[in-house]
């Protein structure tokens, strides 16, 4: 028998793609039409059939004919198709097919033999894409803050390589503003501490935490007394470079804990030195995208001594949909936060296909202008603008029983990733931050992600692995088991659990189409409680058990089945980068 292509909907799609063409030879329906809104999925209600499609919807009104007379000459080339058992028409031209129980077997034959790749395709046909994910200011740890963003772009990331693109992961370093001066200058102020000076309460401003101390002792160190009296003006661009170093090193180590590694960490300092956003700028201007003009007074202010209008250099960021033009530089000729970040983007567009960013809410204000500067930047003379999304996670609120948990002392101001890793483990942390969508809040209760319970995600998909593995494990000791040649014995209960892990490839495309890993998470729970289900009927009829020791033929085919469904498991876990549990 042909093993059955690892996309199950992919064959089917081409099937009725064939019909199509069947029909377009018998002249039954016009060439040339476009079927880009085509679609085969799983219809809502499962009662319904297996997949459902809408071609006729989409073609009827192209072709000038009746969508449901449409249907009802497609169902019949449908009808013939391998695997298909049945083509109905419902409602104004939807058609249902149901498959034959052999497309499942063959299915679950194809899982087999695809092992760790099954669900991976080439849909992204080999496109780089740029997924820029924490770029946290390098002033400190990783902070719970930063984890949820940070989870969510790692998992895109691989997700996107699943599903056939080229992936650059991108930390952008934020070393150039105002805070990596606070910074050096609270490192200072610890190396007076480390050189035996009473530095008292840490003045408001500058960084409290803990963990300058080691950064402030080296420097003591190397170099002694020598800048402790010293004018700011011979200190700082060492102490910030140093300060800056030791930050990156710490947040490295930190995302490392989640597994979280990233290919490029570009610096805004050394973006500047090299004098990228002056390139951009002439760029914008050789192409009147930049010009010289005055801002609008802010609402409620009038040229005074509040408020004098100056000449700057403007983006023509309205030309794009943003809701006024954005200055690039400031009244001193500096450059503006969004004139650098105008810079950073011009430089990675040049390297991908397309981009995403992942931000956190406090950046949602800065959207719109971003997104224009792309356009523009992406899309002159012509060209198609280069894809770019910018995907805003909210906060996570941290719960200990439902009480809010206390800071840090190691911080001074904030709960750090190590600690939250340290107490719960990485894979509880990351299956957790992919539970619910991005833009949604999410509470951490620390008592419930360890809660061995339905209701806790996290525990229920590892538990349905766990619990495959250990009923292979436990027939082995009876001498069964898995066996692909007796799947023949399975029947319709069995079949409609690899009815939903068959969903998982379509499930993996269509999650990075949209980026939204979360989509993996929701797919595992959903075939999780299908498991769970099918077990829990067991208990209360012994003949639908995994394991039937009376009968070892049909024992064996359900341990293959067992063992397919912990397959699809396993590799949905690998794309969240969460393990996939032996036992619990």
């Amino acid at each position: 028998m042909t093993a059955t292509p690892v996309n199950l909907f992919a064959t089917y799609t081409g099937h009725i793609a064939a019909a199509l063409d069947r029909l377009e030879g018998a002249g039954s329906l016009p060439g040339g039409l476009s079927r880009a809104a085509i679609t085969c999925e799983p219809p809502r209600d499962p009662a319904h059939g297996d997949l459902s499609t809408n071609a006729a919807m989409v073609l009827a009104k192209p072709a000038a004919t009746n969508p449901r007379a449409l249907a009802e000459a497609l169902a019949i080339e449908l009808r013939a198709a391998p695997g298909i058992d049945a083509a109905d028409v419902a409602g104004p031209g939807f058609i249902n097919m149901r498959l034959n129980p052999a497309a499942w077997r063959d299915e679950l034959r194809a899982i087999a033999e695809a092992g760790d790749a099954y669900g991976r395709s080439g849909f992204g046909a080999g496109t780089t894409v740029n997924v820029e994910y924490v770029s946290a200011n390098p002033t400190g740890p990783m902070h719970m803050g930063h984890c949820r963003g940070a989870v969510i772009g790692d998992a895109l990331a691989t997700l996107l390589e699943a599903a056939g693109h080229k992936v650059i992961r991108e930390y952008y370093v934020n070393d150039a503003g105002g805070q990596v001066d606070v910074l050096a200058r609270s490192v200072h102020l610890r190396y007076r501490e480390a050189l035996g000076e009473d530095i008292g309460e840490i003045p408001e401003g500058l960084y409290p935490g803990d963990y300058l101390v080691p950064v402030a002792q080296d420097l003591a160190a190397e170099f002694g007394g020598r800048y402790a009296a010293a004018p700011e003006t011979e200190w700082l661009a060492l102490f910030r470079a140093r300060a800056v170093a030791a930050m990156l090193v710490m947040i490295r180590t930190d995302l490392a804990l989640l597994g979280i590694h990233h290919d490029l960490f570009s610096s805004e300092a050394e973006l500047q030195a090299a004098g990228k956003p002056e390139q951009a700028e002439a760029w914008l201007r050789a192409h009147d995208l930049v010009y010289d003009g005055v801002l609008e007074a802010p609402k409620g202010k009038t040229p005074d001594e509040d408020w004098e209008p100056v000449t700057l250099p403007l983006f023509r960021s309205t030309q794009f949909g943003d809701d006024q033009d954005r200055p690039i530089r400031k009244s001193d000729g500096t450059w503006t936060y969004f004139g650098a970040d105008l810079a950073y983007h011009f430089q990675k567009a040049q390297g991908a296909d397309a981009l995403v960013d992942i931000w956190g809410a406090d950046h949602a204000g800065t959207v719109k202008r971003i997104r224009a500067a792309v356009a523009a930047l992406t899309g002159a003379d012509g060209a198609t603008p280069k894809p770019f999304e910018i995907k805003i996670v909210q906060m996570v609120q941290l719960l200990r029983n439902g009480a809010p948990v206390k800071m840090s002392k190691r911080s001074g101001n904030f709960v750090t990733l190590a600690d939250v890793v340290g107490e719960v483990g990485k894979d509880v942390v990351r299956f957790t931050m992919l539970t619910r969508k991005p833009e949604a809040q999410m509470d951490f209760d620390f008592a419930k992600v360890v809660e061995a319970s339905k209701d806790n995600p996290v525990f229920y998909v590892q538990y349905c692995h766990a619990r495959a593995r250990s009923t292979l494990r436990k027939a082995a000791v009876e001498g069964i088991v898995p066996d692909m040649a007796a799947i023949d014995r399975l029947e319709a209960e069995e079949l409609a659990l690899v009815k939903l892990a068959a969903q998982f490839p379509r499930v993996i495309e269509g999650a990075a189409a949209a980026r939204e890993p979360h989509r993996v998470a929701f797919f595992l729970y959903d075939l999780a409680a299908a498991f769970h289900a099918h077990w829990n009927l067991g208990n209360d009829r012994p003949d639908k058990r995994f394991i039937v020791t009376q009968d070892r033929q049909l024992t064996a085919a359900r341990l293959f089945l067992v063992a397919q469904i912990g397959q699809v498991v396993r590799n949905g876990l690998a794309i969240l980068g969460v393990e996939a549990a032996e036992e619990l």
